[in-house]
């Protein structure tokens, strides 16, 4: 994916896992979890099922319910699973790209599903290739993936190997990974990226959030620890901790963005968080007006908290096209300004005459709310006054949030009051920054899109 051709926010991906020891059809209980985590990545998903070490294996361009269809789902055989959804912050859109990845080596089979970032990954994959390692794609997965092969054949177990290869790959990752016998799961030691453990029965699973569990009707057990991996095979769950302890780093805009408002993550509500970002927007920057209205999706619940703290009635401004997916973004600016007309339409009726507050969760480079605010105010709105859940963006992110350069992010050039007159809004107001802690609960978070403060030291990150 060429970075810099967007005018919004991209998530990630999402993971799932799931270990039968009920006689569920695997296949099916993924595709329900890749279904729920769909959100995070529209350009490929797959899956991986072991049926007694022989992988039954799917993968595509597309989304969960174009690229597999019952048929494809009824071959795919086995007790234990792993499924991905991508968006591809890292490697280009290809079908090698998608996951998850699979391989033979000398221990049997090994397959890998990856949430997240490696700030280190060209370092060690010319590491590897100096070795003689062979690669098929341009994922960092791929990187992990030789390095668990090559300290399998040092050590027991692959629980063992992958402890082993923690102490060599930086940023973020939350992985599953199968192997003959066993589902592991593995959540980075600062905890980036979410991952949490349901169980079905005597079945676990394990998933990026837990909307997954919800629509698979399994019951969520836990979040996995920074840190921590968990082992699941014939005798049930254990947990390795040796590289627990570090300060959490959630990326913030699980919250703010990525995650579906029905999930919790690491045990706040998303929903409830982002009720309370429109509430702290209504305190820092009150205007007189008679509708507030919310993009579809990510900033309907804040304008649910903008209204309930302002006072102002909460309408439905802007309808949305369901049949497009969250990326269908084009690569001109031309086609950019005619997606949104596709994705999005006015509700005259409902602003037509009225002073409207839009709700946003962010603003990147301002093509797309400069649109919405040309659209509302040709459908009558008398008044566009724009707030955003977020702070302004001043840093790139190198931990799988896709956000641009310095060069192609507007705050970075211009004043408050210069964005406000390049997108047109009669004002406009940005949650402050000191504030976001507030949307995290207790857990520690990472800003430093909005603060330049990262987690790892610049130095050791790769551009």
């Amino acid at each position: 994916m060429i970075k810099g051709c967007f005018d919004s926010l991209h998530e990630e991906c999402g993971v799932i896992g799931f270990y039968d020891n009920n006689g569920y059809d695997v296949a099916s209980m993924i595709y329900l979890g890749l279904f729920a985590l769909q959100h995070r990545g529209q350009e490929s998903c797959g899956m991986a099922i072991n049926d007694d070490n022989h992988i039954n294996q799917h993968k595509d361009l597309g989304l969960v319910s174009e690229v597999f269809t019952k048929d494809i789902l009824s071959r795919l055989k086995g007790t234990i699973g792993i499924g991905h959804v991508r968006y591809s912050t890292c490697g280009i859109n290809t079908r090698e790209n998608a996951q998850p990845l699979v391989s033979q080596y000398v221990k049997g089979t090994l397959s890998m599903a990856h949430n997240g970032n490696l700030v280190n990954a060209m370092k060690l994959k010319s590491e590897l290739k100096a070795r003689g390692s062979i690669f098929q794609t341009s994922s960092d997965t791929e990187v992990i993936m030789h390095l668990a092969a090559i300290e399998r054949t040092k050590t027991k177990s692959i629980e063992e190997a992958m402890e082993n290869v923690m102490t060599r790959i930086k940023g973020a990752y939350s992985l599953v990974v199968m192997s003959p016998r066993k589902l592991i799961g593995i959540r980075d030691p600062q905890g980036f990226r979410p991952l949490c453990i349901g169980k079905l029965k005597d079945s676990y699973i394990l998933a990026s959030e837990t909307c997954a569990l919800d629509v698979m009707n399994a019951e969520f057990v836990r979040d996995v620890e920074p840190g921590e991996i968990v082992v699941i095979d014939h005798n049930g769950l254990r947990s390795i901790k040796a590289h627990c302890g570090q300060p959490k780093n959630l990326c913030v805009f699980e919250y703010i963005y990525f995650a579906r408002p029905d999930s919790k993550i690491d045990g706040v509500s998303v929903h409830e968080s982002r009720v309370l970002a429109g509430k702290l927007l209504a305190k820092a920057h009150p205007v007189d007006a008679d509708m507030v209205i919310g993009v579809p999706d990510s900033g309907i619940n804040a304008a649910e908290g903008y209204s309930q703290e302002s006072g102002i009635p909460y309408g439905y401004g802007l309808v949305k096209n369901r049949y497009i997916g969250r990326t269908f973004i084009q690569p001109t600016q031309s086609e950019r300004i005619e997606s949104v007309h596709i994705k999005l339409n006015v509700l005259k009726s409902n602003v037509e005459g009225k002073r409207i507050v839009m709700v946003d969760d962010s603003i990147v480079r301002g093509t797309t709310c400069a649109n919405i605010i040309k659209m509302l105010k040709e459908a009558g709105a008398t008044e566009v006054h724009m707030r955003v859940s977020a702070p302004p963006f001043l840093w790139p992110c190198y931990f799988g949030t896709d956000i641009p350069s310095k060069k192609d992010l507007i705050a970075c050039h211009n004043s408050i009051e210069e964005i406000r007159q390049l997108i047109g809004a009669d004002s406009l107001g940005f949650l402050p920054a000191d504030q976001v802690k507030y949307l995290c609960g207790s857990n520690g978070y990472c800003d430093a899109c909005f603060s330049g403060d990262y987690p790892i030291p610049i130095e050791d990150i790769e551009e």
